[in-house]
């Protein structure tokens, strides 16, 4: 479920008959009577006579503090904007819960513990639901799963390098040897090695696999209708155990785990058209059993199947009336393996039986039927969150404004609206697509950039590249991908020698899916992709005007704020967490930071669509400072980039980044918001 943020509503309604709509303690409430427009909870305190006082009382607690842990002054005024720190892919969660634990499997599915678990009684607690959600070093089952995943894609993204960087050098030695002839070129490329592998290896090396034991049943953490874009991320989080193989038994060597049942037991299983004799009657399954067929090749059967191994785990998940996960597979040209695999929840085995199979061998079918209580599931509508797709804007309900953008983007932004009655679109800003500069402003000069030309491809030779640690920060695939959240990315600017396509120019690039702004009964407007974002991927770049941040504190009707702060983000400063990687260029830490950031982001009246992103505990974009034209990191670019695999119509979140306890009011009191996002580990409180 998409997380709701605590922007408070715009009251754009312009008829005489709308509803006039009011943020009230974090709540929205129908006024009877004409009030002024309620608008998003600013991020930064105003500057007043009284904070100065409040401050004063603060100071006495905080001596005690040293150095490095005593808050700035415009921390502790709370003078900062959205800022996500969620975006630091890192896997310490399997450590902090004593999770160090590699599962292998042999050629008969048994488990193998190669290590085992500590911190039983921590896990079963938060496995069982009973562990503290939204408190500092407590993570629910849900953010652990994410985590997982998003350590998954990290790796994942850094063997695409390697493997874009292997091609590249095979495809500059044919060229330069002139040996090969075109057939060996062809089996060659056909050699390519799978990333994604390489990425569970890597892993399960490094003793990083969520919850590697097989577990019968539900697994924390997935629930129906969970979305996983490889089996491998389906290993990495312990859901199926099995890149290859559709069925995931446990064997018959964990009888001790398991003395309670006759092994081997079924746990789980792939419906993907993996046989050509599979029948898929919605909640009626009718599953080929396994064994038999080319597995690699044409999926045809070639030679009889027999009684065991998952097929009788199967069996005996009927005759002990087990239940049994049923993941679906389904064609898609957005994931890199070609399909999307969505759990459809848990199924019991009613019936099997032998029969003659389409290639005239023995194969054995068995009957799984869902078990009822469940959410329900709509297997043609597996991309889907809620509703469908539109292939058009004619097909769009409530549609309120073709594009918001008035043409300026490369792809329309439709806005839609069926809270309203009657339906209102967003108005009250003009929409800009690149940064606008106050008068009062001084850009710095542009970099030196470097001599590359065409597209940048060595990054010994790249001085750009040298400033991201001798290396890209992108990858090429699907347009470009950022390999894993930074303290700073350096792109190629006006100066550099290579072209637009140029990978590491991937922020300018602009749109690149389908984004639409949608009303929200309680958060005002909010913002979804009609498309597939992969993790990594560019979203959108905050637009608005770059002011200094002086020039904006005294303004109270300015809600849309936002503070530049890669340099706190560098120090980890507050709730920031250090991002990976050393900065390139020392000197940019020399800066003073005790003022807080000199310049924002002023998106109030003239903006973007990132206007419209909304807050979330458990957010699925992140922040990433990115210096282009310049190396001046207190005037960054801030972007937006997808912090997981995100499915069509789920709503885009990143998050504020507010520390609890930071925000003080007029009279000297600490102030309280409450927080409403939704996120399984959502903190409760906005700030």
């Amino acid at each position: 479920m998409a997380g709701q943020s605590l922007k408070a509503e715009e009251n754009d309604a312009t008829a005489e008959n709308a509803p006039s709509i009011q943020r009230c303690g974090g709540v929205d409430s129908q006024a009877t009577h004409t009030c002024s427009p309620a608008r998003r909870i600013s991020a930064r305190i105003q500057k007043n006579e009284k904070n100065k006082a409040a401050v004063r009382l603060r100071q006495q607690e905080e001596e005690s503090l040293t150095k490095t842990e005593k808050p700035t002054k415009k921390q502790r005024l709370n003078y900062n904007k959205k800022k996500v720190i969620s975006g630091n892919v890192q896997t310490q969660v399997v450590h902090d819960e004593g999770k160090r634990t590699v599962v292998t499997s042999n050629s008969d599915g048994d488990t193998e513990h190669k290590k085992k678990p500590n911190g039983e009684e921590k896990r079963e607690e938060i496995e069982n639901g009973s562990a503290c959600k939204g408190q500092v070093g407590e993570k629910s089952v849900y953010a652990m799963v994410t985590d997982t995943i998003r350590a998954f894609n990290k790796h994942y993204l850094h063997f695409v390098q390697e493997e874009e960087t292997r091609c590249k050098k095979d495809e500059a030695d044919r060229k330069r040897t002139k040996k090969l002839k075109s057939k060996d070129a062809v089996e060659e490329k056909g050699k390519a090695k799978r990333p994604d592998l390489k990425a569970l290896t890597k892993m399960m090396d490094s003793n990083t696999i969520l919850r590697p034991p097989k577990r019968i049943g539900s697994i924390p953490g997935v629930d129906v209708g969970h979305q996983f874009f490889s089996r491998c991320e389906m290993v990495s989080v312990g859901f199926h155990n099995h890149w290859l193989c559709g069925i995931d038994y446990i064997g018959i060597s964990s009888k001790k785990e398991y003395p309670q049942y006759a092994l081997p037991i079924t746990v789980a299983i792939v419906l993907s058209g993996q046989y050509e004799d599979d029948l898929d009657n919605s909640e009626d399954v009718v599953y080929t059993g396994q064994g038999g067929n080319n597995l690699l090749g044409n999926k045809r059967q070639i030679s009889d199947q027999v009684m065991a191994r998952g097929n009788l785990g199967l069996k005996n998940c009927m005759d002990q009336d087990v239940p049994v996960r049923v993941i679906r597979g389904h064609q898609s040209s957005s994931s890199y393996v070609g399909k999307v695999y969505t759990y459809d929840g848990l199924y019991k085995v009613v019936k099997y039986w032998a029969e003659k199979g389409v290639s005239g061998f023995t194969v054995y079918k068995f009957r799984l039927k869902r078990m009822e209580g469940q959410p329900s599931l709509v297997t043609e509508q597996v991309y889907f969150h809620k509703g469908r797709i539109p292939n058009s804007m004619s097909e769009l309900r409530g549609m309120v404004c073709e594009d918001i953008s008035g043409g300026l983007e490369n792809i329309p932004i439709p806005a839609t609206n069926l809270v309203d009655d009657p339906p209102v679109p967003p108005t009250g800003y003009k929409y800009i697509k690149s940064i606008k500069v106050s008068k009062n402003v001084v850009v710095p000069g542009s970099a030196s950039g470097c001599n590359c030309k065409g597209s940048c491809v060595d990054p010994r030779n790249c001085a750009c590249a040298r400033l991201n640690g001798s290396d890209f920060p992108y990858v090429h695939r699907d347009g470009g991908r950022l390999i894993e959240p930074k303290a700073v990315v350096f792109e190629c600017g006006p100066n550099c020698g290579c072209g637009p396509g140029c990978v590491n120019r991937t922020s300018q690039k602009g749109l690149r899916y389908r984004l639409e702004v949608f009303r929200t009964p309680k958060k005002g407007w909010a913002v979804r992709s009609w498309d597939y974002i992969p993790s990594g991927a560019l979203v959108c770049e905050y637009i608005g005007i770059l002011k200094k941040t002086d020039d904006v504190d005294s303004n109270p009707e300015n809600n849309y704020i936002f503070d530049i702060d890669c340099l706190q983000t560098m120090k980890g400063i507050g709730r920031r967490e250090r991002r990976v990687g050393e900065v390139a260029m020392p000197s940019l830490l020399d800066k003073d930071d005790d003022s807080g950031p000199e310049f924002c982001i002023d998106a109030g009246s003239t903006g973007n669509v990132a206007r419209f992103i909304n807050h979330s505990c458990q957010p699925n974009l992140f922040v990433q400072c990115v210096l282009s034209v310049h190396h001046d990191i207190t005037q960054a670019r801030v972007i937006l980039f997808a912090a997981d695999n995100i499915p069509p119509l789920k709503e885009l979140t990143y998050d504020y980044g507010y520390e609890l306890d930071s925000v003080m009011g007029p009279d000297g009191k600490v102030k309280k918001l409450a927080c409403y996002c939704g996120a399984p580990d959502c903190r409760q409180r906005l700030f």
